[in-house]
C-alpha cells in the first residue's frame, strides 16, 4: 500500500475533485485566492507543490507566469492534464522533488503543508529548488484551527459556541471527513514550521491571516470568528 493510500487522497480524489469544481472551496474562493495570486505576480516560473487538480497553477497561468505542478495522487494530476493539456504536470513528492537547485524563482505550498508526513525532509526540498532571491509561498491551515477539539465548536457555560483547541504542541496526525472526502492531516505547531524555514535560512517578508471578503454573509461571519487560515513568504537570499 502506497503513502496515498494510507492517507486516503487516492480513494477521496474523486469526491475531491467534485467538491472542489473549477473555483475551490469557500476559504479558497473567498479568503485565500486574492492575496496569493496578489503575491505571485513579481514572479516567472512557479512550482506548485501537491498542485492536486491543478486550479492554481491555471490561475497562475492566466497572470502569466509559467508553471509546473506536482502531486503524489495520481487520479488528481490525471484531471490536472484533463483540464490543462498543455501544462506541465508531474508525479512526486515534497520529500523528493525531481528538480535541480534552483529551478524556480517562485515556490508554492497552497494547502498542503497539512498533508505532507516529512515536513522537515519537505522544506528542505523547497529551499533546494528555490532561486537565490525566490520566494516560498505559503497558505496553510493556522495551527490553533488544526488543534481544534474534535468537535471544535462547543458550548460554553452559557450556551455559546466557542472554537476549542487541546494538545497544541503536541504533532500529530488526524483523519478528517467531509461531503465523501476523507484524508490523513497533520497538525504542528506555528514554531514546527516557524523553526524548520529559519534553519533553512530563509527570511520572512510577509505574514497573515487573511480575511474572508465576499460571498455567503454566515460563511463570512464564520470564518471571521476564528483564524482559519495563514500566509506566509519566506524570501531565499541572494547569498
Amino acid at each position: 500500500m502506497n503513502s496515498e493510500e494510507m492517507n486516503g487522497w487516492e480513494a477521496s480524489a474523486t469526491a475531491w475533485i467534485a467538491d472542489m469544481g473549477e473555483t475551490g472551496d469557500y476559504g479558497r474562493q473567498y479568503v485565500l485566492d486574492r492575496p496569493m495570486l496578489d503575491r505571485v505576480r513579481p514572479f516567472r516560473r512557479a512550482l506548485d507543490v501537491g498542485c492536486g487538480e491543478g486550479r492554481f497553477c491555471r490561475m497562475m497561468q492566466e497572470i502569466g507566469l509559467q508553471t509546473v505542478g506536482i502531486d503524489p495522487t495520481e487520479t488528481l494530476l490525471e484531471q490536472a492534464r484533463h483540464r490543462d493539456p498543455a501544462g506541465e504536470y508531474y508525479w512526486g513528492k515534497a520529500e523528493a522533488l525531481p528538480f535541480p537547485d534552483a529551478s524556480f524563482d517562485l515556490v508554492v505550498t497552497y494547502l498542503t503543508l497539512i498533508d505532507i508526513p516529512d515536513i522537515r525532509r519537505a522544506i528542505a526540498e523547497m529551499s533546494r529548488v528555490l532561486m537565490p532571491g525566490g520566494s516560498l509561498l505559503i497558505a496553510n491551515l493556522t495551527s490553533f484551527n488544526t488543534a481544534g477539539v474534535e468537535t471544535s465548536w462547543i458550548p460554553d457555560p452559557t450556551g455559546q459556541l466557542k472554537y476549542g483547541i487541546d494538545r497544541y504542541l503536541e504533532e500529530r496526525a488526524a483523519w478528517v471527513s467531509w461531503r465523501g472526502i476523507h484524508i490523513q492531516n497533520y497538525h504542528r505547531p506555528l514554531s514546527t514550521y516557524m523553526t524548520l524555514l529559519l534553519e533553512q535560512g530563509l527570511q520572512l517578508r510577509h505574514f497573515s491571516e487573511p480575511r474572508p471578503y465576499g460571498g455567503d454573509p454566515a460563511k463570512v461571519e464564520h470564518y471571521s470568528r476564528v483564524p482559519y487560515f495563514m500566509m506566509m513568504e519566506w524570501q531565499k537570499p541572494l547569498s
